[in-house]
């Protein structure tokens, strides 16, 4: 592969990572103009029920935080670009991509300091409701995109036996993908329901029941080979 062919991919959405960068920091601005009304200690985590079980100092919520996403995200958007197989990979995904991390920053950002600051968005924004129909359009989204994913290193199902395979990879991904579209309309539907079992419960489906289709696509494989 031509060396000249690895940025490409960066070259060509430049100015999307740049935009979705300051995107992801933005939450450093908000902070330092409310930095007088946010408390020392802030609460940066919380439980399904909206409770605070973890705090950090301001420093670190209006600073490190951000930074460290923005930091995730230019490394989400360098490793994905400079894969060996980048070409298999669609502009459409790799911008879904480049959207995850500075839709997390704003929305860590809106709940954290809408906490700190007592507004009353805080409370539906660190709901069983809003997280539920978070993740649930998320794997709506990611339903749709994996079928049309082709074989790479970054982004997709990336097993032993789809990597070596790429007719796995294909039926694997198909099945991935109808897989992650009815988790997210359960847990869109579960947003008005509120069980607190179905996203643990959706979290685990969807990193064992891909991983055991595509073993046993590989076992029958090999078994039809013997």
């Amino acid at each position: 592969m031509n060396k000249k062919d690895n940025p490409s991919m960066l070259r060509k959405h430049q100015i999307f990572i740049i935009i979705t960068s300051l995107i992801t920091l933005l939450p450093i601005l908000i902070g330092i103009l409310c930095w007088s009304r946010l408390p020392d200690t802030i609460a940066t985590h919380f439980a399904s029920d909206g409770t605070p079980n973890g705090f950090s100092s301001k420093t670190f919520t209006v600073f490190g935080i951000p930074a460290f996403m923005c930091a995730a995200h230019i490394l989400c958007a360098f490793c994905t670009a400079i894969d060996p197989k980048h070409k298999n990979i669609s502009q459409k995904m790799y911008r879904l991509v480049l959207l995850i991390c500075p839709v997390l920053s704003i929305v860590c950002c809106a709940a954290t300091y809408g906490y700190a600051l007592e507004l009353s968005m805080a409370d539906w924004l660190n709901s069983t409701f809003f997280m539920n129909l978070l993740m649930g359009i998320l794997f709506f989204l990611v339903g749709n995109y994996l079928p049309k994913c082709h074989q790479n290193y970054t982004v997709g199902i990336k097993l032993p036996w789809t990597l070596a395979d790429e007719n796995n990879w294909t039926l694997t991904h198909r099945f991935s993908g109808r897989l992650y579209t009815i988790v997210g309309i359960l847990c869109i539907v579960n947003a008005f329901l509120r069980l607190e079992w179905v996203l643990p419960a959706v979290v685990i489906a969807i990193i064992f029941l891909p991983a055991i289709y595509s073993l046993s696509l590989y076992l029958k494989c090999k078994g039809k080979a013997e």
